[in-house]
């Protein structure tokens, strides 16, 4: 059984929904593991939106562990409080021994010291090799490359942000219908959100079926390389055809 650290900020419903989802497949047995410990970067009290996080976390008996970085953010420069931070922070997930730690919505980049010693993984909306940056920068430059193909995938945290190892990914083509009339009208504001629209509903079925494809040897990290089945290297699982089938129907 997979032996899963969940790291999130707390700040808002999805969050929370998807703490809810893969709780929901763990229980069912569709993910072969369990969630260890909830980590946040955040204290209660901070803010409304985390604390209703909190109470879900609590209500699963999930161990809650909490250590706000705002206590650590000091003149100095930023690498050298976020290095003092997570070394606080591996003191609190040392004793829980995780197999693999998912930043879920986690507002902090992890430091080099942390996510060599942890696997961690985190979602990046953008397909292997595409744009780094936040997802609006991401969708701004496909619109702006006039991009035939948007994704999203699931990678390894290392130092060197959105360019960590592939584990997992899904493509969806922007050519084509409904997204030509766009392109052809060069509505850029409705190509961005149409974009966003069929990215972010393959987020949650991304992550859950990259947990339950690591959590039965489907895919694997080895020595931070990633593995399929037989133990062969690969440059990511492609998740796109389940994940079509996850979200037909619900996409206009």
């Amino acid at each position: 059984m997979l032996n899963i650290g969940w790291f999130s900020t707390g700040r808002d419903e999805a969050a929370r929904q998807l703490l809810q989802a893969v709780q929901d497949k763990s229980h069912r047995g569709d993910i072969d593991g369990k969630i260890s410990f909830v980590f946040s970067n955040r204290e209660p009290g901070e803010a409304k939106e985390s604390d209703l996080f909190f109470e879900l976390v609590r209500s699963y008996n999930i161990p809650l562990l909490c250590l706000s970085h705002q206590k650590f953010k000091t003149a100095a420069e930023e690498k050298e409080w976020r290095a003092k931070y997570d070394k606080e922070v591996n003191k609190k997930i040392e004793p829980f021994a995780p197999d693999l730690c998912v930043l879920a919505g986690y507002m902090l980049i992890v430091s080099a010291e942390l996510c060599q010693k942890y696997d961690m993984i985190n979602l990046h909306p953008a397909p292997p090799g595409g744009p780094t940056g936040s997802w609006q920068e991401v969708i701004w430059t496909l619109i702006q490359n006039k991009a035939d193909t948007a994704g999203a995938m699931i990678h390894l945290a290392t130092p060197e942000l959105d360019r960590g190892p592939v584990i997992s990914y899904c493509l969806f083509l922007i050519k084509g219908e409904p997204f030509d009339e766009y392109w052809r009208k060069d509505n850029k504001d409705m190509l961005f959100r149409l974009i966003r629209q069929h990215e972010l509903a393959r987020e949650f079925p991304l992550i859950i079926l990259t947990l339950q494809a690591l959590s039965r040897g489907e895919v694997g990290i080895k020595d931070r390389r990633v593995i399929d089945a037989q133990g062969k290297p690969i440059k990511g699982y492609d998740l796109s055809a389940k994940i079509d089938r996850a979200v037909e129907g619900s996409l206009k």
